[in-house]
């Protein structure tokens, strides 16, 4: 039920946010359109903790802003590489083993990953995630494993 409650309140927060037109009728059209959504979505049954990660919600927000601030530096990173010209980059392919226990934990790390520049997360089996990398030592980065505690205790 709490994830149900969950999704209504995200959808309402959508609906109301992108319409910005908050007449009678179109907020009577929203509510009729969530309700709907609902409704099929409980039918489906697709409303669980995997599409629903209420959990995720208190602890999300510190863990984006340290993500952040590591995308931030892979940047500054980057550009001087490239600069440097390509005898300054160690291209190299890598699997790195994941702590994470549940299929959202492992996504949220290789999203992590791919999003920071300079490194690809290519392929998911089992508790390895394939990583590609730019430099050799964002492959050590990851191997000290910094990214990958902040994203089990995301889980827990």
């Amino acid at each position: 039920m709490k994830h149900t409650i969950s999704l209504f309140l995200t959808l309402v927060a959508f609906w109301l946010l992108n319409s910005g037109h908050y007449s009678l009728l179109i907020l009577s059209l929203g509510f009729a359109s969530i309700a709907l959504i609902l409704v099929i979505a409980h039918k489906m049954d697709v409303v669980d903790h995997e599409s629903q990660p209420i959990y995720l919600s208190r602890k999300i927000f510190g863990y984006y802003i340290w993500l952040i601030k590591e995308i931030i530096k892979a940047n500054i990173t980057v550009v001087k590489h490239i600069w440097l010209g390509e005898k300054s980059i160690s291209p190299t392919l890598k699997a790195i083993k994941v702590s994470q226990k549940t299929d959202m934990g492992k996504v949220i790390y290789a999203n992590s990953i791919t999003l920071t520049p300079g490194t690809v997360a290519i392929d998911i089996v089992d508790n390895e995630i394939t990583v590609h990398a730019l430099l050799y030592k964002d492959i050590e980065s990851l191997e000290i494993g910094e990214m990958d505690r902040r994203v089990t205790l995301l889980e827990r």
